[in-house]
């Protein structure tokens, strides 16, 4: 009988995922460490069922993703973010360990299940510790649903995903961020393009002055270059994603103008580039049109921007077939922009509007809270504040303690929503001490909230560094950028007529990015600086709205902490 029901549910279930069009894609996971050589170099990588980077996941908008998740590290925790998915009512899907689940422990396995909503280009990677720099990430293309089209044309698509490679292992770098004194990660060795790169030598080695090496590779598979194999005269649509630890990039392909058609998974107003600047944390679809000469190849390049490159381009080829593949382009790479040309950065950023139809942000705000992006020092460590607090993270998760009222899990007091008016963003801190803290920022639901991101010179004098801020669960309107100190007359700068949505935004060196949103998610949400070792070292804040509203958590998710023994005792959940 009990079968006969289980059967009978599953074609109940099957006939309205059909009736509507929509699939459950079921995929089973294993996390492990693995042998690898990205950039020609043997070290030890993350993988997921043998592979680096993880396999890509490609579903249509309304479909849901069943990833059964099983941790095979022997010594540490996993969580797996799915970033630039909000999680309509599956927050303890979003993957964060301490704040949306407990960490997955070895052996054990965790289900996140969840619905994509909108199309678009996203990705996924690790979100505990610094396992993101250690190789755990991966693509997620979200398709059009079933009788949705484009709003643009396009022949055919390549995805890329663009991420840095260090050859210290993450394990040295967390504990060089956590010293006294401070060792810092450094600059990475190589640049990736879909987990491939090249170390000590280069595919254009005949077009360079140095001293770099003609690139061999003797057979090694994983670090030969990335080949877009395209077909004269067509349109075809690049997805790029950028998962980097670490470095801002800029993309471009030689004699090749593009036209950026998405940002962060929502369509914006078409504009033609020659390059684009890709943060950490960002993606992107561009078009562009094979009009070249088709007896020759060309050079897709891609190099630092933000920091000063010491770390060469990566490089790959759009192969005009069928013009073989092994034929390099006759042209050298095009050059990346120089790393501190701010005012590149800005004038592409500058560019970004929706796409006409697409959501207008609410005219007012009902609440504005100003984050000052400091760096300082806590005892003799160096750390990154937000309003003079350096983020650390509870053992019991956000979204059980908050559900069940558990006040001695986190601190009770609510992080500052300003900072002083004499602060002086333009100059180191006259006191650079800060604190730690695990306070939240509570939301009322469905409010408007302000961000303002506010830039400052950080230790050191005349320092002031990019920082990607990326927002969990909600995607936000980014209203402008300015220079200085922010005051409520920038206000008069605010777009408010056709303002990005976006889930990623850079917040300029000795500058401020306002940002706009609706609380209108139940759970907790991490907002923080997608930089790895700077969220490690504290630069992120959280969340919460409506967690009262939040129903049907897995005990997995909470079985940690204080949480454990109230969550497996309530029967209310």
């Amino acid at each position: 009988m009990f079968r006969r029901v289980v059967i009978w549910c599953i074609l109940i279930s099957t006939l309205v995922e059909i009736s509507f069009g929509s699939k459950v894609r079921h995929l089973r996971w294993e996390v492990e460490y693995m042998f690898g050589s990205p950039d020609c170099v043997e070290l030890v990588v993350m993988g997921i069922n043998g592979q680096f980077p993880g396999p890509t996941i490609r579903a249509k908008a309304g479909d849901t993703i069943a990833v059964e998740l099983t941790n095979k590290l022997h010594t540490e925790g996993v969580v797996i973010h799915w970033h630039g998915i909000r999680q309509l009512g599956t927050p303890w899907a979003d993957g964060t360990a301490a704040i949306s689940q407990c960490a997955i422990n070895p052996g054990e396995t965790f289900l996140y299940r969840f619905k994509v909503d909108k199309p678009g280009t996203y990705l996924y990677h690790g979100h505990l510790g610094m396992q993101r720099s250690a190789g755990l990430y991966g693509s997620l293309i979200v398709e059009v649903g079933n009788g949705e089209k484009e709003p643009f044309h396009y022949d055919g698509e390549f995805n890329l995903l663009l991420s840095d490679w260090w050859h210290q292992s993450v394990q040295v770098q967390e504990v060089g961020l956590s010293s006294k004194p401070f060792r810092w990660v450094g600059e990475p060795q190589s640049l990736l393009i879909n987990g491939r790169g090249q170390y000590n030598c280069s595919l254009a080695a005949h077009f360079s002055n140095s001293s770099a090496q003609q690139c061999k590779f003797r057979g090694n598979e994983q670090c030969r270059p990335v080949i877009l194999p395209v077909l004269p005269n067509k349109t075809y649509r690049l997805r790029i994603a950028s998962s980097t630890a670490l470095a801002s990039l800029n993309l471009a392909i030689g004699n090749h103008k593009m036209v950026v058609v998405e940002a962060d998974g929502n369509y914006v107003q078409p504009f033609e580039v020659k390059d684009i600047d890709i943060y950490s944390g960002d993606s992107y679809s561009v078009l562009f049109t094979t009009n070249q000469d088709p007896s020759k190849n060309y050079w897709i390049s891609v190099g630092v921007r933000g920091r000063e490159p010491k770390t060469p381009q990566a490089l790959s080829i759009l192969n005009y077939q069928p013009t073989s593949a092994s034929m390099l382009p006759s042209s050298p790479p095009p050059i990346t922009p120089k790393w501190n040309d701010y005012n590149h950065s800005k004038s592409f950023s500058n560019k970004i509007f929706a796409l006409m139809g697409s959501p207008q942000p609410p005219k007012t705000y009902q609440r504005r809270i100003i984050l000052l992006n400091t760096q300082n020092t806590i005892n003799g460590f160096t750390k990154w504040a937000i309003n003079n607090i350096s983020l650390t993270l509870p053992t019991t998760p956000y979204i059980g303690s908050i559900k069940f009222s558990l006040k001695t899990a986190f601190d009770q007091k609510s992080p500052p929503e300003n900072f002083p008016d004499v602060y002086d963003v333009m100059k180191p801190p006259v006191n650079p001490n800060s604190t730690t803290g695990s306070g939240v920022y509570m939301l009322d639901l469905n409010t408007t909230v302000d961000v303002i991101l506010q830039n400052a010179n950080a230790l050191s004098a005349n320092v002031s560094e990019i920082h990607p801020w990326h927002l969990h669960g909600h995607d936000f309107w980014v209203l402008g950028y300015g220079e200085g100190k922010f005051s409520n007359k920038d206000e008069k700068k605010f777009n408010l007529k056709n303002p990005p949505l976006r889930n990623t935004a850079i917040i300029f060196p000795y500058g401020w990015t306002a940002l706009r949103f609706v609380a209108d998610n139940p759970g907790v949400w991490a907002f923080h600086c997608h930089i790895e070792p700077h969220l490690h070292m504290g630069m992120g804040v959280v969340f919460a709205e409506g967690v009262q509203h939040v129903h049907g958590i897995p005990n997995e998710a909470l079985a940690c902490g204080l949480t454990a023994r109230t969550f497996m005792n309530d029967k209310g959940n």
